[in-house]
């Protein structure tokens, strides 16, 4: 008798996680009203409040409209917007706190945002629902009483969504829709999930779409970004965390800046990182950029299966040394870095006619005196160019820009190469790289300067 008392304690025992469910916490029982008039983040972060206070579950988000300020996920919580749920942030820029404040790639000030996480573990968002930051409106209305010039004051605009220090990730197909300024922000996390996410920001300036910042163990895979910024962007605004072993697959991405991004702030590594089979469109500065200018190791980086069409700029590799130190209170600035085994293959490129380069080009490969770019495979890569170079443009004298912003404008307006223009470079090979003209150009197809090149058709 005892032996089957102990045999149905132990079914028990097995079958009971399986039975038990997670409780759920609506937050219209916590005052919200979803009227689009009343301030509902109050409401909803009582509801947070009390799902982490409970041990975790499932903050429950109704269709309607809800009016919010910074919206703070804890552990354990997983808010979730079903169809015709909408967070609407307020145009209000002083109701959004900062919990972490740091500084961009440009020097301003930023951190604010409307759903924030920080030092959090197993936090999610997802459902059919949306966040909408009213970008557009909330500028308006900010600039009518901050009178500083543009590039002094849009960092006081919130993000859409910051995750800091989070250990288990996940955003699932939820919308996110017009940021105050980056839609997106990883920082130094591990064990995030991103998929099926649609993104659609833009109207005001620094609309990156997805920004993950010093974070491992990332997976991203079949979102739909169109963005004011940088769609997809890698950055490291600390030294004491990289970006390691991320891999990023099935991704549409239309961007005014860049298709796919590393290093506009690269304090820390960027290591082990896959990304493939990505559509990028009608970017205007750039395809694929990859860059090391503050102190990061960029290696082991493939990217492959990708097309583009009216992209202005193919690709950019960078390794330079402006050295910046974006969170100063607590970092320092880094030497040198390095660009090293980075493979590009399989990759076929329309190239706009209209470019930041007069006439276009399609790569720009550079290191620095004494800093090389090692080991970078261009392998299966076909671009389409509209040509039209003269003589006079194969002269052309491209500055170093050692310690300046990377952007392709930096090397402008004239490259003196229309397919590849390399300098600074140990161990580039290019397999099978074919370049289209729609025009005539007189200029090479490959300039390699201070550096050694391996072609082979």
């Amino acid at each position: 008798m005892k032996t089957k008392k102990n045999l149905l304690l132990l079914l028990l025992l097995l079958v009971l996680p399986f039975t038990l469910q997670a409780e759920t916490f609506n937050v219209k029982k916590y005052g919200a009203r979803g009227n689009g008039k009343k301030m509902d983040s109050p409401a909803i972060q009582k509801a947070i409040d009390a799902c982490h206070k409970a041990g975790g579950g499932t903050v429950l988000v109704p269709a309607g409209t809800y009016l919010s300020a910074t919206i703070v996920l804890k552990d354990n919580v997983t808010l979730h917007l079903e169809k015709d749920a909408l967070i609407l942030g307020t145009t209000d820029y002083k109701a959004y706190d900062n919990l972490d404040p740091f500084t961009e790639g440009l020097g301003i000030d930023v951190g604010w945002a409307l759903l924030v996480a920080v030092d959090a573990k197993n936090v999610a968002l997802e459902g059919e629902g949306a966040i909408d930051g009213q970008g557009s409106a909330l500028k308006e209305r900010h600039i009518k009483v901050d009178t500083r010039p543009e590039g002094q004051r849009w960092g006081l605009r919130p993000f859409l969504l910051r995750w800091v220090r989070c250990e288990g990730v996940r955003v699932e197909g939820v919308t996110l829709k017009y940021a105050g300024a980056w839609t997106s922000h990883y920082f130094q996390c591990r064990n995030v999930n991103i998929h099926n996410v649609t993104i659609r920001s833009f109207g005001v300036a620094h609309n990156d779409g997805i920004n993950i910042d010093g974070c491992q163990h990332v997976r991203i895979s079949n979102c739909d970004i169109v963005s004011g910024d940088d769609a997809l962007c890698f950055k490291t605004t600390a030294s004491k965390m990289g970006c390691d072993d991320i891999i990023v697959t099935d991704m549409k991405l239309k961007s005014n800046q860049a298709g796919i991004k590393m290093g506009t702030e690269s304090m820390a590594g960027f290591e082990n990182i896959k990304i493939s089979n990505c559509h990028i469109y009608d970017t205007k500065n750039g395809g694929i950029k990859l860059f090391s200018v503050d102190g990061a190791h960029l290696r082991n980086v493939e990217i492959s299966d990708i097309t583009m069409d009216e992209v202005r700029t193919p690709m950019l590799f960078r390794l330079g040394a402006r050295l910046s130190v974006f969170r100063k209170q607590e970092d320092t600035q880094q030497p040198i870095g390095v660009f090293e085994n980075v493979i590009i293959r399989n990759v076929k490129a329309v190239a706009a006619d209209k470019a930041q380069l007069t006439p276009p080009s399609g790569i720009l490969i550079t290191g620095i005196p004494g800093h090389y770019i090692t080991n970078l495979t261009l392998e299966n890569i076909h671009i389409r160019l509209l040509g039209t170079g003269t003589p006079e443009d194969a002269l052309s004298q491209v500055p170093e820009a050692i310690d300046k912003y990377p952007e392709v404008k930096t090397f402008g307006p004239k490259i003196p190469a229309y397919g590849v223009w390399a300098r600074h470079v140990k161990g580039l090979i290019l397999k099978n790289v074919t370049f289209e003209l729609k025009n005539p150009d007189a200029r090479p197809e490959i300039i390699c300067e201070d550096g050694d090149i391996q072609i082979y058709k």
